[in-house]
């Protein structure tokens, strides 16, 4: 096979040849009528029923309810991850944006009939027990079972749900699709290499990391002049989105905002609060860090723009042929069947890795369930932090790929955002390690752990901002709208309470909130505190693999297939990991000081 050096773009032909092809019609036609059949089943036979009706009834209908959900998700979420492929690649493709509108009210008509199911749970807990005795396909989702009979308590009637469900396309999906399009297709005329270049704004956020002072800054300052050009329509986007949750919430019987993102992350508060705690423990070894930095570039502090600058010998650069070599070599070493199936991934052109304009910026991986594949989207630039990150999403897809082996359904595929960061992590460490290993040369280390302190700073240090700006974004949404610059006031506060003396207060990033899709998710709030517990979850598996070595991997695999059917808690359990315990997030905290105690000697 002959290989480029050019970041590819993915390939989706096997999945179907083309947004308009008779081949995804019919798909779409199909799932129309799989979803019909279980709107017939719950108007017909669902509603009939409650918990004084023979559970031998109940179970049978349980079980239909099962199969018929899982066939339905399989193929409606292989037609949404195929357009949504092109979407996210380019805002420009209007027949794109008009197949997901239609596919949308698609899926509004799913999640109708999934609340209906809901609902039927919380009428027929008293017998649920026996229910899911009834037969294997009860048992074997026994966990989702109990699950939504308890999340059941939080509905509002069913007339509400389904109305809430049809206003939120020209609702808090309308304002979430519009913060993607604006910022995808956001450009600037900036000056690079003695050339005026029209950079994406991927692109020139990824000039953070640049070499030269004198690019980084001049790259914030025109970030910071090119979001100030969209901010209101981007503010009347954020009110919308987090307007809706505040007023669903409540009537839902959610005693905050916070409260249906922890039942989502499968956690409790103590569990969080735990986990948040350390954290915020942990900061002033973080500013060690940053003041560090700071000294290393001949400052007191560090202004945003120098927050990624790279330090030591950081000119190593990889075109995409070396990354695709480097992660293999060390994926091999972890596991080979990590390394084989990443090869998969690679040849057969999963990954969208160029930089280019209407291309959404950062990166994801998204399963596609009918062909028990995955596609992964980053924007490439050659950087370790860019090799760093094709693992990290490659990670995900092996998480995919454990449970598509594991012949686990849709149903049992249901992962936490708190477990879905646990494969991508291990992935990311185990690249990252192995670059720290292979050096001798002091300059080269120093680039390195500058490379790993960047994340790791970023995911407990700002992912901690993040959180204190989006629970202050709900208090305050629940009194009126917030401005453009309440916002930027929210943001540049909760950094100084975290980053603290580390960084200069003059230069700080206020636009934050503007580019961070997490912010903007229609129905799914405080999508921050997951990453911090995946990074921390993460280590502690890597230091129970380092003293395991191969026999971790079949115990890890079954985990990864495993994190639909049950609660974090009782997951980590297997590894002996008590996730409530302060120590635990304490300990993997302490692997990251050992990190900046060794950068600050050299």
């Amino acid at each position: 096979m002959t290989l480029s050096a050019t970041p590819p773009r993915w390939e989706l032909a096997n999945v179907y040849p083309g947004l308009e092809s008779e081949a995804i019609n019919a798909a779409i036609q199909q799932v129309k009528s799989q979803i019909a059949a279980l709107e017939t089943l719950f108007a017909e036979r669902v509603a009939k029923t409650d918990a004084q009706t023979p559970v031998e009834e109940l179970g049978a209908l349980a079980a239909e309810a099962i199969n018929g959900f899982n066939q339905t998700h399989e193929l409606a979420g292989t037609i949404r991850a195929y357009i949504f492929s092109f979407v996210s690649t380019d805002s420009h493709n209007t027949t794109a944006r008009r197949r997901f509108s239609e596919f949308e009210q698609v899926g509004v008509r799913l999640q109708k009939v999934r609340t209906q199911f809901l609902a039927w749970m919380g009428k027929i807990t008293p017998v649920l027990a026996p229910v899911i005795q009834y037969n294997e396909t009860t048992r074997s989702h026994a966990f989702m079972l109990k699950e939504t009979a308890e999340q059941s308590k939080y509905l509002m009637s069913a007339a509400e749900e389904a109305l809430a469900a049809d206003l939120s396309l020209s609702g808090s999906s309308a304002w979430s699709k519009l913060q993607g399009t604006l910022t995808s297709q956001l450009t600037v005329d900036f000056e690079l290499d003695g050339e005026i270049k029209k950079l994406p704004m991927p692109a020139l956020i990824n000039l953070h990391s640049h070499p030269d002072e004198d690019v980084r800054r001049r790259a914030y300052e025109a970030e910071m002049k090119a979001w100030d050009s969209v901010r209101e329509p981007l503010a009347a986007c954020l009110n919308g989105v987090k307007g809706t949750a505040n007023t669903l919430n409540p009537r839902r019987g959610r005693t905050d905002a916070l409260h249906p993102a922890i039942d989502m992350a499968r956690i409790d508060r103590p569990t969080l609060e735990a986990m948040l705690g350390a954290m915020e423990a942990s900061f002033p070894l973080f500013r060690k860090y940053f003041k560090a930095k700071a000294q290393r570039l001949g400052k007191e502090k560090l202004a945003w723009w120098d927050v990624f600058a790279p330090l030591g010998k950081a000119d190593k650069s990889y075109n995409f042929d070396e990354a695709r070599a480097f992660i293999l070599d060390n994926f091999t070493k972890f596991s080979p069947d990590l390394s084989s199936f990443a090869r998969r991934a690679f040849d057969n052109h999963w990954i969208d890795a160029e930089q280019r304009e209407g291309k959404q910026g950062g990166a994801f991986c998204i399963g596609v369930p009918v062909v028990k594949e995955s596609r992964v989207l980053c924007n490439f630039d050659g950087t370790l932090d860019q090799v760093s990150t094709i693992a990290h999403e490659l990670g995900h897809a092996f998480h995919n790929e454990c449970a598509y082996q594991a012949g686990k359904t849709e149903l049992q595929q249901d992962t936490p955002m708190t477990l879905a960061e646990t494969a991508s992590i291990m992935c990311e460490t185990v690249v990252m390690q192995a670059v720290l290993a292979q050096t001798s040369d002091p300059q080269e280390e120093l680039a390195i752990l500058e490379t790993m302190l960047t994340g790791d700073a970023q995911v407990i240090v700002d992912i901690y901002s993040r959180y204190l700006f989006e629970k202050e974004i709900f208090e305050r949404r629940e009194q009126a709208e917030l401005s453009a610059d309440d916002f930027c006031d929210i943001m540049e506060r909760a950094q100084k309470a975290t980053y603290g003396g580390g960084l200069d207060e003059r230069y700080l990033h206020k636009y934050m909130w503007t580019w961070k899709s997490h912010y903007y998710f229609s129905g799914l709030s405080f999508y921050n505190f997951p990453y911090a517990f995946g990074l921390l979850f993460g280590a502690g598996l890597y230091a129970i693999y380092q003293q395991r070595g191969a026999d971790f991997m079949p115990d890890y695999k079954n985990l990864l297939a495993s994190t639909g059917e049950g609660t974090a808690a009782d997951l980590a359990a297997r590894f002996g990991i008590n996730i409530r315990e302060r120590k635990f997030w304490e300990d993997s905290l302490a692997v990251i000081g050992k990190r900046i105690e060794r950068y600050c000697e050299l």
